[in-house]
């Protein structure tokens, strides 16, 4: 088959969703069922990982570049917007949250941490919800470390320097008000939720064998 144009080049540095930022490490073909198919191989530092992700494929899994300077900004800016709480189920915030997770744009990864955080001023957030708002956490730094061209822990002072104050205007003492979940904390434990990387290429090679 003859060569896709590619939307990113090797080198660039380029975000998976729920993975985090990585480089374009190479852009090769294999043969997949019978036929030749272009690959990016994508190095994801954070989880010490390389993905296989199908060239035609990249835009199904949301694979995008990272943001400029300026849409950076704006995500710094937007957690000190005012916005409306989360509901108090942790189970169906948690399945927001995650959704949002998955779609990976840098407003809904800003829009779980600033939700995430004001939560955990109410009440100590669930185990699973701890692990997915550090993830995102995680996840926004990285970007916005690469985007504005600073390190990850200036870009974590500027997420305090506009979080903190966030957390002031939380009244404690409505707590009990707003929390009505009994059963807050059962079965956090049954399904562990594992955002360490791993391989996905066999999952997109069948995407990629579908779009063929």
């Amino acid at each position: 088959m003859a060569k896709p144009k590619t939307e990113f080049a090797i080198n660039q540095k380029v975000v998976y969703p729920s993975q985090g930022v990585g480089t374009v490490t190479d852009v090769f073909k294999k043969e997949f069922k019978g036929e030749m198919v272009y690959y990016y191989k994508i190095y994801i530092p954070v989880s010490e990982m390389t993905v296989m992700v199908p060239v035609m494929n990249s835009h199904l899994l949301g694979i995008r570049a990272i943001v400029s300077k300026e849409e950076a900004q704006k995500a710094i800016d937007m957690i000190a917007d005012n916005f409306e709480p989360a509901t108090s189920d942790w189970k169906l915030r948690y399945q927001i949250n995650l959704e949002l997770l998955k779609k990976g744009t840098v407003q809904d990864i800003t829009q779980i941490v600033r939700s995430l955080y004001y939560r955990s001023k109410v009440k100590e957030l669930p185990i699973q919800e701890r692990k997915l708002y550090e993830n995102a956490k995680t996840l926004l730094k990285d970007e916005l470390s690469e985007a504005m061209g600073i390190s990850p822990e200036e870009v974590e002072a500027l997420f305090h320097a506009k979080l903190e104050p966030l957390g002031l205007k939380v009244d404690k003492k409505v707590s009990s008000v707003l929390d009505d979940d009994a059963d807050e904390f059962d079965d956090e434990d049954d399904e562990d939720v594992k955002f360490s990387g791993r391989d996905d290429s066999d999952d997109e090679d069948d995407e990629a064998d579908d779009e063929e």
